[in-house]
């Protein structure tokens, strides 16, 4: 016999899948200006205006970010938002001396972390089968998974914020270390990059550099 439970779940999956299939219905694809927008004409930024970016914008960019997919759900990335001076004299010390000046002229620096202790967390993230035991005990596994996944959620924030309308910079040249000790001393989280976020300057762009075509590094097999 059913449980109230299974047919609670089966209901919550018929939701879902209705979800789905009603926004296909509606918006079947992007149009070419939105892709072009996101991917294919978006640019790295390095200079800024000093066009704010509200508090409000961040979060929403939060609550995009977060519907990303990620291994069993798993959500590893946590993220800083570097707005004021003194945060940004803190970040300063980790960056090559070239991204201070991108980093203090942006109006927001995100840190793109993840947590080493995420799979604790699967209980609410995974509630239909615990999966705990595949991460406990198992330190490579955990790390691979938190890596490529905080990885992945940092892509989808950069793409949400350019759908937004907002201009990004992802930006690797510091130390991570430092980082984590200038920030995640109490909590134990780990950096993966730092990405500026605002208004771009467009006067500081050059031309868009090569990318390789489909046969030189694609297969159908």
């Amino acid at each position: 016999m059913m449980g109230e439970g299974d047919q609670s779940l089966d209901a919550l999956r018929a939701q879902a899948q209705e979800a789905v299939r009603s926004l296909r219905a509606r918006k079947p694809r992007l149009d070419d200006d939105a892709i072009d927008l996101i991917l294919r004409d978006a640019r790295s930024h390095y200079a800024w205006t000093d066009k704010p970016v509200s508090e409000e914008m961040l979060r929403t960019l939060y609550e995009i970010t977060i519907n990303g997919p990620t291994s069993m759900n798993t959500c590893p990335a946590r993220f800083i938002f570097v707005t004021t001076d003194a945060a940004k004299t803190r970040l300063a010390k980790s960056l090559k001396p070239k991204n201070v000046e991108k980093m203090r002229a942006a109006p927001v620096t995100a840190i793109i972390a993840w947590d080493p202790d995420y799979w604790r967390k699967l209980d609410f993230l995974f509630p239909h089968e615990d999966r705990k035991p595949l991460f406990d005990g198992k330190p490579d596994y955990a790390h691979d998974t938190a890596y490529r996944n905080s990885t992945l959620q940092g892509a989808y924030f950069m793409i949400a914020a350019r759908a937004m309308g907002l201009d990004v910079g992802a930006m690797s040249g510091f130390s991570n270390a430092i980082v984590d000790e200038e920030f995640f001393a109490e909590n134990g989280w780990k950096s993966n990059f730092l990405c500026n976020i605002g208004y771009a300057d467009e006067t500081a762009l050059f031309q868009k550099l090569p990318r390789f075509g489909f046969d030189d590094i694609c297969e159908i097999i």
